[in-house]
């Protein structure tokens, strides 16, 4: 028999509501629709979640670096709590300015590389995405994380410290202990990032999109799931059933440690509410996180998704890589 609804009172993570908001699975554990079935999906993971709504922000900016084809410069911003959140803005060069895209980065074990490896300075190769996608024509703004390279309590910059895991940890847990959920926060400063890359670019909305792999991946499914801006979005290594992550003993991020949460929705259904915007899923066949993304794909309906699925692992190569490359160009070149 499924666990009764629980109710969750005055967490802060709730938007501030003081009244008792349920953890009312929309399906029982037998695979059932509960009578309170979800109609809107953004709507209802924005409710469940207290995400407040999109607000402009207030940025700062600093020296221009200029490169090939591109420029790179330092954003800072604040988050709904008041911390500071550093960012790269590359802009193109000797061209016009197709559109735009907020790339999350990876997570990787390596919370000291953030927007850095986003930029090409560290890290691998192929998540260097800020200086290929401004070579063609795109705004790109690489935020980092919360507990990534400059947003860590102890050290800032690219080198490791023995407790980013327990900063990364403590960010979950004690929300957690507050009634609230990191996923909350990172969505939060996802629509913070893409109005700040809006305002600061001049784009047109309608030429605005999210990407990530992996960690960024998951960010940029469930940002574009809840936020309408968002005009397409490419999700590499993160589309996986929790049943099949659950079955293979796949480590859940701490991103999506919301409770109740796989009794609420699966993976196909975040994917769904994306529609009919474009998405793009890159999996691979040996990817633990991306393992069944073939089959979650074919649940959801419409037309709106490109599928990439190669016969490999998690990382990226360079055919994945110049995929999502042309593909997100594709996007704002219609």
């Amino acid at each position: 028999m499924p666990m009764p609804c629980l109710p969750l009172s005055g967490a802060p993570g709730m938007a501030g509501m003081d009244t008792a908001i349920a953890l009312c699975p929309a399906r029982c554990h037998t695979g059932s629709y509960h009578p309170r079935m979800m109609t809107d999906l953004t709507t209802t993971l924005r409710e469940r979640l207290g995400l407040a709504d999109p607000v402009p922000v207030e940025f700062q900016r600093g020296n221009a670096e200029e490169a090939d084809g591109f420029a790179r410069e330092r954003i800072e911003y604040r988050g709904l709590e008041g911390d500071l959140i550093p960012a790269f803005l590359f802009t193109p060069r000797g061209r016009d300015t197709l559109g735009g895209v907020v790339v999350f980065h990876q997570h990787n074990g390596e919370f000291h590389f953030g927007k850095s490896e986003v930029a090409g300075d560290v890290g691998d190769t192929f998540q260097a995405f800020g200086p290929a996608l401004a070579r063609r024509g795109l705004a790109v703004l690489a935020p980092d994380s919360i507990t990534f390279e400059d947003r860590r309590g102890a050290v800032q910059g690219v080198e490791p410290d023995y407790y980013d895991w327990l900063q990364h940890y403590n960010a979950m847990s004690y929300r957690l202990l507050d009634g609230d959920v990191l996923m909350r926060k990172c969505l939060d400063d996802a629509q913070r990032a893409l109005s700040v890359l809006l305002q600061v670019s001049g784009v047109h909305e309608r030429r605005v999109g999210v990407a990530g792999h992996s960690y960024g991946g998951y960010t940029a499914l469930y940002h574009a799931a809840v936020d309408p801006r968002c005009r397409f979005a490419c999700v590499s290594g993160a589309v996986c059933s929790f049943e099949t992550r659950r079955r293979e003993g796949t480590g859940i991020t701490l991103f999506e440690t919301v409770p109740g949460l796989a009794r609420q929705i699966d993976t196909h259904d975040v994917l769904s509410a994306i529609g009919p915007r474009p998405a793009m899923v890159v999996s691979g066949t040996q990817d633990k996180y991306s393992r069944d993304a073939d089959q979650v794909v074919a649940k959801v309906a419409g037309d709106f998704i490109t599928e990439f699925r190669v016969d490999r692992g998690h990382a990226l190569d360079q055919e994945r890589f110049d995929a999502i490359v042309e593909w997100i160009v594709d996007r704002v070149s219609i």
